[in-house]
C-alpha cells in the first residue's frame, strides 16, 4: 500500500503523507500530532487537522476503530439523541438513516467517515506511557504492539482521544466471588438471548441499565434493577420534539433552572411521579446536575412502563451477595441466577500520560470544566472529555484543529535527531 515507506527495511506508517525519520527500529519520528484512540473524538479530531492542511497519526490499542462500539455494546443499542446532535465535524448523517440510527448504523457511519478523510489509524498499538520531553521539546510516545513488540513515537503535539469510557468501572460488592451465577458487565452484554427464563439483577440505572432491563424483558428474562441513588427519568421525546433538542432550544431564550422546572413538569405528565415506583428524583435539576457533575439523565425508551406494571422490579443497593440471592440494605433478600454490571466507563489516562497540570489524577479528566478543557500545555490536548457527549468533541475538534493549525507552519520543529538516522524518501 502507498502509505507505507521503508527506510533500512523497516515499514512505517504514513497514513497522510506526513514525513517521518525512523530513529532505530522502535522511534518513528510523527510529522503532525500523535492522536490517542481512534474512537469517534479521534477520528474528528484528525479529519478536522487534515482540513486546515495538518497532517497527524492516529494510535489505537485495538484492532478497528470505535472499538467500544463495536465491541463493548449490546445489540439493540441506538444514539440516545438525535443524529444532528452526534453528527461529526465536516461529514453529516447519511440522509436516510433515522432520527435514532443504531449501533450498526453509527457504526457504518464512521466507517465511511474514516474513508472519506482517508483516516489510517495504526491499529494494535497499545500506548504505554506518554511524556513531554523538555530537551528537545517533544511528547515521547511509547506502545507495545500484539507481539510486546516496542515502539516509541516523537512528535510536538499530542492529542488525548481515549476519552470518559475508556476502561469498566467493576463496583466492590461484598461476597461477589462467592455468587455462583455469571456476573458480567454490560460491555460483555449483548442480548437477553442468553439470558431466557432467568433471574437476573441489572446494577446501575443509567441508560445502559434501564434499556438492559428492557431488552432482558423482551427475551422473556426476568430482570430486576438496583436503584442505589437517585435518578431523573425523562421521557425521549416532549410536545413532539426530542427532550435534548428542546432543551438546547430553550436555554438559548430562558435560565437553566428554568428549564429544568419545565422539564420536570412535563415529564411528571408523561410519566407520573417515578418516586412512586422506586426512582425518587435528585434535588437539583436534570440539566443543572449534568452540568455540575455530569450525571447524564436517563431518557426512557419504554423501560419505565415494564417498572410500572411489576415486570421490572426495582430494589435498592446491595448489602452483600452469596452463593445465589442478594441481600439489600433495607433486609430484602432474593435469589437471582445472573448479575449484569451496569456500573459504566472511566477515563484510562492517568495511568499512561505522565502530567498531571491538565488531567486530574482523581478521575483522569481534564480538571477544567467545559468549554476550557480541551487545550493544556507544551502541545497537549484533549478531545471527547467534555461530559457531554458526541456535540462536545465536534466543538473540542474543531478548537484542536485551528489551534494547531496556527503554529503548525510557523513553528513546527524540524526532525530532532537523537541520534543520526537516515531522512525517509519524500513523498
Amino acid at each position: 500500500m502507498d502509505y507505507l515507506k521503508e527506510v533500512e527495511g523497516k515499514k512505517i506508517h504514513d497514513p497522510i503523507e506526513a514525513k517521518m525519520v525512523v530513529q532505530s527500529s522502535r522511534r518513528i519520528w510523527v510529522d503532525g500530532p500523535v492522536i490517542v484512540g481512534a474512537g469517534p473524538s479521534g477520528l474528528a479530531a484528525a479529519a478536522c487537522l487534515k482540513e486546515n492542511g495538518v497532517p497527524s497519526l492516529i494510535l489505537e490499542r485495538a484492532n478497528c476503530i470505535a472499538s467500544l462500539w463495536q465491541h463493548k455494546t449490546y445489540d439493540r443499542l441506538r444514539l440516545h439523541l438525535p443524529k444532528q446532535f452526534c453528527v461529526l465535524p465536516l461529514m453529516q448523517f447519511p440522509a436516510n438513516f433515522p432520527t435514532y440510527p443504531t449501533k450498526q448504523q453509527f457504526v457504518a457511519y464512521l466507517e465511511d467517515y474514516t474513508e472519506h478523510f482517508g483516516l489510517e489509524p495504526v491499529f494494535n498499538k497499545t500506548v504505554v506511557s506518554a511524556q513531554f520531553d523538555q530537551r528537545c521539546g517533544c511528547w515521547r510516545v511509547k506502545t507495545l504492539g500484539l507481539k510486546m513488540e516496542e515502539t516509541e513515537y516523537v512528535s510536538q503535539w499530542l492529542i488525548v482521544a481515549t476519552g470518559e469510557n475508556a476502561e469498566e468501572v467493576l463496583p466492590e460488592i461484598e461476597g461477589i466471588d462467592d455468587f455462583c451465577g455469571p456476573v458480567i458487565h454490560t460491555s460483555s452484554y449483548k442480548s437477553g438471548e442468553m439470558f431466557r427464563g432467568k433471574r437476573v439483577l441489572v446494577v446501575g440505572c443509567g441508560n445502559s441499565g434501564m434499556e438492559v432491563c428492557l431488552d432482558l424483558c423482551n427475551y422473556n428474562a426476568s430482570p430486576s434493577l438496583v436503584v442505589r441513588d437517585s435518578v431523573h427519568v425523562l421521557p425521549q421525546e416532549m410536545l413532539g420534539r426530542s427532550t435534548f433538542g428542546l432543551s438546547m432550544c430553550l436555554l438559548k431564550w430562558f435560565p437553566i433552572r428554568v428549564v429544568d422546572q419545565f422539564l420536570l413538569l412535563v415529564s411528571r405528565f408523561i410519566l407520573g411521579d417515578t418516586a412512586k415506583f422506586g426512582l425518587s428524583r435528585p434535588q437539583l435539576g436534570p440539566l443543572e446536575l449534568k452540568s455540575i457533575s455530569g450525571k447524564t439523565p436517563v431518557l426512557d425508551v419504554g423501560t419505565l412502563a415494564k417498572i410500572k406494571t411489576g415486570d421490572i422490579k426495582v430494589f435498592k443497593a446491595i448489602k452483600r451477595l452469596t452463593q445465589h440471592a442478594v441481600e439489600f440494605i433495607d433486609g430484602k433478600v432474593e435469589n437471582f441466577d445472573a448479575i449484569i454490571l451496569a456500573t459504566g466507563y472511566k477515563s484510562n489516562v492517568v495511568s499512561w500520560l505522565k502530567e498531571t497540570k491538565m488531567f486530574s489524577e482523581k478521575d483522569g479528566m481534564p480538571r477544567k470544566p467545559f468549554p476550557n478543557g480541551w487545550k493544556g500545555e507544551s502541545g497537549l490536548y484533549a478531545v471527547g472529555f467534555t461530559q457531554r457527549g458526541l456535540l462536545g468533541a465536534f466543538l473540542d475538534a474543531r478548537r484542536i484543529a485551528q489551534d494547531i493549525k496556527q503554529s503548525w507552519k510557523t513553528d513546527a520543529k524540524p526532525f530532532i535527531p537523537f541520534t543520526r538516522a537516515p531522512q525517509s524518501p519524500s513523498s
